[in-house]
């Protein structure tokens, strides 16, 4: 007889006895149930007590999905929900934000993030209603519905237009090996439904059908559809019915993304580790999605006004009368530049912080000798210290166990340029500090900037860094695998926070190639090592664009190619697209041509002089757009779809932009080409070469030779120009060009000033001026408002006046009338007045 059925019968006859000796007339219910307790307790005793392998009762590994949920509970402006196992939080950030946090066994992590410093602090009304089917979080703009039957999330408008839903519960799976969790979301994916973002991942615009990852990686010489590359942006934008809305994922783990690629009806992310952490950014317009991204991870800081500037960098210009004759090649060709890059050579032995001896005996000198003649130097900065007792560095990083380590406490080991070395754990904000503190040297000897490279982090040999390597995560610890997406932008932030501590009150200026998401409070960045072709050109165009809009503004390329050998063409034409980049930087290896701006002979050289001009005559209106950016967190570059969304043919353009709203820019991109079809916006633009008007909402085409990219302006456009200069600040401005373009409609334009160079505008020292342009066939008037404490020290204004449909008999401002008129052969008309103004009529 089996052991259970043995434990049953004594368990029986013991209770058949009891009842006969102490109950006279038992109770047959009662010996019935005593007869099924009796049974249960066998089947446990055979469960629990007699098995000879405990391990054959563990469940399978598998995907665990939410179940019911049976509970909601409100604390504030968070609202827990349960299936009585696992947990999940919805915070109601603002009327057009909702995150989302997953807790699969009820157990949140600590709260932090490296990308969302802090939530906003505004009162938002909301509410929570219950019905049979569903839980709904309710803000003016905004629901959330938590689905009763199956736990389903899903967002409508407050027109109940749904517009992101589950196509299954949010799930995870148990990391046997690492501990934690997989974490999964999966949405329902509409016909038409576009998606965008996701940083500067090497792929067409829409990314539509594409499956890709976060991992930051050195991708030396990357091709098209390369993925990964050098920083990780968990942020997208999905349009659909003409109506837009955002998913921040906020996991810092190798995360990855299926926009429709596996099941075309669905949309997935998913991370290696960590929490199931999104928030829902509501538009209804694509810029209302980065602006209220850019209110949770923020802005750019305004830059030195010589950032703005056109740079010149290669690996590596060395000794130290090569960088003179490169700079003495700019003032002789009078081609303008602001800014001189150092790579790895002028290191003592690559050792960072390091001069070398025999290239740059006194750079101090050198650097002051540059800065006479204009030039602002940047030097490069890699996070691998070499291991060596006698470098000062290293030892201090040493005695204060400030290197990474591994998880049998070794120290994180490996190879880059200056042979073996140890790494800094910058999420460690002692680290952080004594990093920033080494720039100490750097600054008083003149460096006015510095760049952050290899810092993804990139190791010879291995690639990156081993998952068990520790880091100190401000408290909140983790691996490698959590920090890795973060350890370049952790880098650039110790980096800026020194500087800016160096430096007083000047505002430094950084680059990095590797960064997450919030990187743009720290930095600027460039595309990484690209290649001289024209299928880089267009990827670069397509790049930008997506920083763009993916909260990382102030970008570029590195122009003519990192790798390769562009001829004169390919260089000039990428010289008129990047005069359009936020960052405009040429930069090449070292085992190829230089590529200066003159490098090619002429006609090149006229032409690159041409642009790099151009942009200098509008750093005005580009300093503008960054403060633009700055305070109200608007992309500087704008694809066509951001201002048409609701053209679904827009969804899939990708090579016209506009540099903030009133200028467009369609680079050239193929060799040979003598004219371009460029799709222009509704309203009516201006040809930026020959002032012919032309109205918007269709293709035009445009001739294309060398020394002309199409570029056009939007009617009603006032366009700041300053006056050309070699460098910025060369020249004191006398007066400030204003470019008018006549509209028929009420046009809006800014324009910025400040010192250029501090950080006074965070106390209003500065002046924000807006300009609103209106016409009729008779008439058109110009009137400006000011805010702010800053004084500009020219005296007035130079008008040029553009398209009027009438020949001006009168200009009245302010009241009096301005009698000298200059009328130019291409029907423009130019006259001057007070940078004062507040009210100008043109009459005809």
């Amino acid at each position: 007889m089996p052991r259970s059925e043995k434990f049953k019968r004594r368990h029986i006859d013991f209770f058949e006895k009891s009842m006969a000796e102490n109950v006279p007339d038992p109770n047959p219910e009662l010996i019935t149930a005593k007869l099924l307790q009796v049974e249960e307790i066998a089947v446990d005793e055979e469960e629990f007590h007699h098995l000879n392998n405990p391990a054959d009762s563990i469940k399978p590994i598998v995907k665990k999905y939410l179940g019911m949920p049976n509970h909601a509970e409100q604390v504030g402006n968070r609202i827990f929900f349960s299936d009585g196992d696992a947990k999940v939080e919805i915070v109601v950030v603002t009327n057009e934000i909702i995150r989302v946090r997953l807790a699969p066994h009820s157990v949140f992590l600590e709260e932090f993030s490296y990308a969302v410093e802090k939530l906003p602090q505004r009162a938002v009304e909301f509410t929570l209603l219950e019905n049979d089917l569903e839980y709904r979080v309710s803000t003016p703009e905004i629901n959330c519905h938590i689905r009763k039957a199956d736990f389903f999330i899903s967002f409508s408008d407050k027109n109940d237009h749904v517009t992101d839903a589950d196509a299954v519960p949010m799930h995870w799976e148990e990391n046997t090996q690492f501990g934690g969790y997989y974490v999964f979301c999966t949405k329902t994916t509409q016909e038409q439904e576009s998606f965008f973002g996701l940083g500067d991942k090497a792929t067409e615009f829409n990314l539509r059908g594409k499956r890709l990852k976060n991992w930051n990686t050195d991708a030396y010489s990357f091709g098209f559809n390369q993925d990964p590359l050098y920083r990780a942006i968990p942020f997208y934008i999905s349009v659909n019915d003409g109506i837009a809305h955002g998913i921040f994922f906020d996991n810092t783990f190798k995360a990855h993304f299926d926009f429709g690629s596996e099941d075309r009806t669905k949309t997935s992310f998913w991370a290696d580790g960590g929490e199931m952490q999104y928030y829902y950014i509501h538009g209804p317009h694509m810029m209302d999605v980065v602006k209220n991204y850019h209110l949770l991870t923020g802005t750019h800081p305004m830059p030195p006004l010589w950032a703005l500037g056109y740079h010149q960098c290669r690996w590596s210009y060395y000794p130290e009368n090569k960088v003179r004759v490169i700079a003495n090649g700019f003032r002789q060709n009078r081609i303008p530049c602001d800014g001189i890059y150092l790579d790895i050579d002028y290191m003592d032995g690559y050792r960072c912080f390091t001069w070398s001896p025999k290239y740059f005996p006194n750079p101090k000198k050198m650097i002051a000798d540059l800065a006479e003649s204009g030039f602002k130097t940047v030097v490069i900065i890699d996070p691998g210290i070499r291991v060596d007792d006698n470098y000062w560095v290293f030892k201090e990083g040493k005695e204060k166990k400030y290197f990474c380590r591994r998880c049998d406490d070794y120290f994180m080991e490996g190879h880059v340029w200056p042979g073996r070395c140890q790494f800094p754990d910058f999420t460690h904000p002692e680290v952080r500090a004594w990093w920033g503190d080494l720039f100490e040297g750097l600054v008083e000897t003149g460096v006015a900037g510095v760049w952050n490279d290899m810092n993804e982090p990139a190791v010879f040999g291995s690639g990156t860094f081993p998952d068990d390597v520790r880091h100190q995560y401000d408290g909140y610890r983790g691996s490698h695998r959590k920090a890795h997406n973060v350890y370049g932008m952790q880098m650039v932030r110790a980096t800026y926070e020194g500087l800016r501590k160096q430096m007083k009150n000047k505002r430094p200026f950084t680059i990095t190639r590797a960064g997450y998401s919030g990187v743009q409070r720290y930095s600027s960045v460039w595309t990484g090592d690209n290649v001289a072709s024209w299928e880089h050109l267009k990827l670069g165009n397509i790049q930008l664009q997506r920083l763009s809009v993916s909260g990382i503004s102030f970008c570029g390329t590195d122009i003519g190619g990192f790798s390769g050998e562009p001829d004169g063409e390919l260089f000039t034409r990428w010289i008129q697209m990047g005069t359009f980049s936020p960052f405009m930087r040429a930069h090449s290896a070292g085992d190829t041509k230089e590529r200066e701006p003159w490098s090619f002979g002429e006609p090149f050289t006229s032409i690159n002089r041409k642009f790099i001009e151009l942009r200098y005559r509008l750093i005005p209106y580009l300093y503008s757009t960054f403060w633009e950016h700055h305070r109200y967190g608007f992309p500087i570059l704008r694809p066509v779809l951001m201002h048409e969304q609701e053209v679904v043919s827009n969804h899939f353009r990708q090579d016209e932009f506009t540099y903030g709203d009133k200028i467009l820019i369609c680079p050239v991109l193929e060799p040979g080409q003598k004219s371009r079809t460029v799709y222009l916006p509704k309203g009516t633009w201006y040809n930026f070469w020959t002032f012919e008007q032309v109205e918007g909402g269709k293709e035009v085409t445009v001739p294309t030779p060398l020394d002309i990219i199409p570029i056009f302006v939007k009617a009603g456009s006032v366009i700041p120009e300053y006056p050309v200069m070699q460098y910025t600040g060369e020249k004191e401005i006398e007066e400030v060009k204003l470019n008018i373009y006549y509209s028929n409609y009420e046009v809006n334009s800014f324009l910025f000033e400040d010192y250029g160079e501090t950080f006074a505008y965070e106390q209003d020292i500065y002046l924000e001026k807006k300009f609103v342009v209106n016409g009729d066939a008779n008439k058109l008037t110009i009137k400006q408002s000011m805010e702010g404490l800053y004084t500009p020290r020219y005296e007035g204004y130079h008008f040029k006046i553009n398209g009027l449909p009438f020949v001006p008999s009168k200009i009245v401002a302010d009241g009096k009338e301005i009698g000298s008129i200059s009328a130019n052969a291409d029907k423009t008309y130019e006259f001057k007045f007070t940078k004062n103004f507040k009210f100008i009529e043109i009459f005809g």
